[in-house]
């Protein structure tokens, strides 16, 4: 007996019936020529985004040089809120509801880093030029072709220019919007745009905690002060029990040490000694054990001090402070956002995968409200190093990816 075929799944092919008749609008068209032939605009943004710093709570230029490319290029109500966020808005039309679409402005990169760009061929280098210098172009890509375009939109669309993704930043400028009842209440969706690439989309939010732990002490002479407790032989041992902890591999669960220091010369007992550690885990419960575990490590190392140097003098003591905190969160299988991307990606025959990544749609996924991350297209390396590079080529199948996962989002009509 012949085996029957699969029932196809209907709110799929609702999804791509729907992204079919977008894709075949007029307007859509005439958007798709309009995006590939703005090609050499983009690089110039691109490039002359990258030449501004922005290393985390210091994006004050970049959010001042967005803000006037998003009145220029005719957005409503341009803002920057108290943090930096840059904000517009499509049109003025008041809504109940909005579609949100963002790029992070910060970089991993410190003050008097070099930031020269250059471009040879199809490739362009600098350090951020594709994370993220390549995401907030094609966010300005996006605002300057659906001002342009012939679009009835059933929801408007906030465009977002945010600081504080990238390390000790903490997803500080999403915090902050979805904080605020004005934009929490009304976001319904948000699209980011991260980095380079086609073809991955973000259903899971990686959560990650991270610590500072730092003993101190007196000091002393390694020879006269011989015996008072060393800050670092007592960090070390803390870290040296943490090392030995079991992590699962479902759900994956990492811990790691990336910075280290204290003291000043090999004859001297330190008076301090730090170190920063980061732990990450797709499941929050498998998070929690993690820090609890670092937690007792630490503490294990701070019962070995005597009683005498806890209380008394000369003192000894410790901090243990919380430098990072992302959420955990995840996408429900038929989230709406999903199937849009997922039709997008087959009408335009890419292959897309998804990931489990820590970017600004933690704070969103957290809250219950549908968020993915996906890159602006062409290619990308070398990513938080001085040799970063993005390569033009096929940036404008990210744009048309892009514009196509706006335009669903939005209920758009000719």
């Amino acid at each position: 007996m012949a085996s029957r075929p699969p029932i196809p799944d209907s709110s799929r092919t609702s999804s791509q019936r729907e992204i079919a008749r977008i894709a075949e609008m007029r307007s859509v068209h005439a958007a798709f020529t309009y995006l590939h032939n703005q090609e050499m605009e983009f690089r110039r943004w691109q490039r002359e985004l990258t030449e501004i710093p922005s290393p985390p709570f210091g994006e004050a230029a970049r959010s001042e040089w967005l803000r006037l490319k998003f009145a220029a290029l005719g957005l409503e109500d341009v803002q920057v809120d108290e943090l930096g966020n840059v904000l517009g808005l499509l049109s003025r039309e008041p809504a109940a509801s909005l579609i949100g679409v963002s790029a992070h402005l910060d970089t991993v990169f410190p003050h008097g880093t070099a930031l020269k760009t250059r471009e040879e061929g199809s490739r362009l280098y600098g350090p951020g030029i594709s994370d993220n210098a390549a995401g907030v172009t094609a966010l300005l890509a996006m605002a300057t072709v659906l001002k342009r375009a012939g679009f009835k939109f059933a929801t408007n669309i906030v465009f977002i220019g945010n600081v504080g993704e990238e390390g000790e930043g903490n997803l500080r400028g999403m915090r902050h919007l979805f904080s605020t009842p004005k934009w929490r209440d009304t976001i319904q969706s948000l699209l980011v745009i991260d980095g380079a690439g086609t073809d991955t989309y973000v259903n899971q939010a990686l959560g990650s905690r991270r610590f500072e732990i730092t003993f101190r002490g007196p000091g002393g002479h390694s020879w006269s002060d011989f015996g008072v407790p060393n800050p670092i032989v007592l960090l070390s041992r803390a870290l040296a029990h943490f090392s030995e902890v079991l992590v699962p591999e479902s759900p994956r669960t990492t811990f790691n040490v990336g910075v280290i220091s204290g003291g000043t010369s090999v004859n001297s007992i330190p008076e301090s000694a730090t170190a920063r550690v980061d732990l990450r885990s797709a499941s929050m419960e498998e998070l929690q054990k993690l820090e609890d575990r670092l937690r007792e490590c630490v503490a294990e190392a701070w019962s070995e001090v005597p009683l005498s140097h806890r209380a008394g003098e000369p003192k000894i003591t410790l901090a243990l402070e919380s430098i990072g905190d992302r959420p955990a969160a995840e996408l429900p299988a038929d989230a709406r956002i999903l199937k849009i991307v997922r039709a997008v990606d087959k009408h335009l025959r890419i292959e897309s995968f998804p990931r489990l990544a820590s970017t600004d749609a933690n704070v969103p996924l957290s809250l219950g409200i549908e968020a993915t991350t996906i890159g602006a297209g062409g290619d990308g390396g070398g990513a938080h190093t001085l040799r970063e590079w993005f390569d033009c080529t096929q940036r404008d199948l990210g744009l048309k990816r892009i514009l196509l996962v706006l335009l669903a989002l939005t209920g758009v009509h000719e």
